[in-house]
């Protein structure tokens, strides 16, 4: 009974931050059809920005944590107006080539200015210590990353499905003359969007930096798994990836209690069955060419 709840906590908490951090991968891969493998190193920048902050400027928590996402959602803004809406009508190889290459530089400059050991992010007080539930001691920062998860997933749904920005940019993808004909800023949309997935990124590795622990090769170590997330979830949607999110996760730390000597083997034989029987995702959105 104790293994399942650790297995159960430990594996919400896991899938919880491999949503935040995809969520926004999904959105321009499914819905702006860009496929951007800079993806992780832009959750990678957040963290250390919030590390650096926090840990050595001796900024609090959550101030250190508000620049961090704000600066990265900049950093993806400059991102796409200067370079990547470039990219958009060139082809899947030229996207792929730019954006890999894109966070290979900055893995490169991670190592070269802050060298390669993790970089630790100190919690706030409230979330140092523990929470006793009665059958188990759970981490408060566990509880922090499982709240972090829902909010987001219940703002992206709310963004999506009940606001005139998520109609524009459901417009924007589904007939984007249309969409400029009747005076939707593009360019505008895309930018934000970009943005917003940038910031949610940095959040997820900013909160997830004790479940994933940050250094410089943290952008390739754990794109797969984000990769597998969309994949798995869905192109375009908020509740597949979550889904596929919390699944995949509470697969790989079951593995990690039960069955430490494969690996990461039933994560993948898991994503390969799943993939066999919605090639599509669990919960991919339609849109029309």
């Amino acid at each position: 009974m104790q293994t399942l709840a650790n297995i159960l906590i430990d594996g919400l908490s896991y899938g919880m931050v491999l949503f935040v951090i995809s969520i926004g991968m999904s959105v321009t891969l499914g819905l702006m059809r860009f496929i951007n493998l800079s993806h992780g190193a832009l959750a990678m920048v957040g963290g250390y920005v919030a590390a650096w902050l926090i840990r050595i400027q001796g900024w609090p928590f959550w101030a250190g944590l508000a620049v961090a996402v704000a600066a990265t959602a900049l950093l993806g803004a400059v991102l796409e107006a200067a370079v990547l809406r470039r990219l958009y009508r060139r082809s899947e190889l030229d996207q792929v080539l730019f954006t890999i290459g894109l966070a290979f530089f900055l893995v490169a400059t991670t190592n070269l200015l802050f060298g390669p050991q993790v970089q630790l992010i100190p919690l706030p007080a409230a979330f140092a210590g523990s929470v006793d539930l009665g059958f188990r001691t759970l981490p408060a920062q566990r509880v922090l990353v499982i709240g972090a998860g829902l909010a987001v997933a219940a703002l992206a749904w709310f963004v999506m499905a009940r606001t005139r920005f998520g109609v524009w940019l459901r417009a924007t993808v589904d007939h984007r003359d249309a969409a400029a004909a009747l005076g939707i800023d593009i360019r505008l949309v895309y930018g934000l969007t970009f943005a917003a997935g940038a910031g949610l990124a940095a959040l997820g590795g900013v909160l997830g930096a004790e479940l994933m622990p940050l250094e410089p090769y943290y952008a390739l170590k754990y794109l797969v798994l984000v990769l597998v997330v969309v994949a798995v979830g869905g192109l375009g949607s908020v509740l597949g990836p979550l889904a596929a999110a919390i699944l995949l996760g509470l697969i790989e730390t079951a593995s990690k209690y039960l069955a430490s000597d494969y690996g990461s083997l039933f994560f993948f034989v898991a994503m390969a069955l799943l993939l066999a029987w919605r090639p599509r995702g669990l919960l991919a959105r339609s849109v029309t060419s």
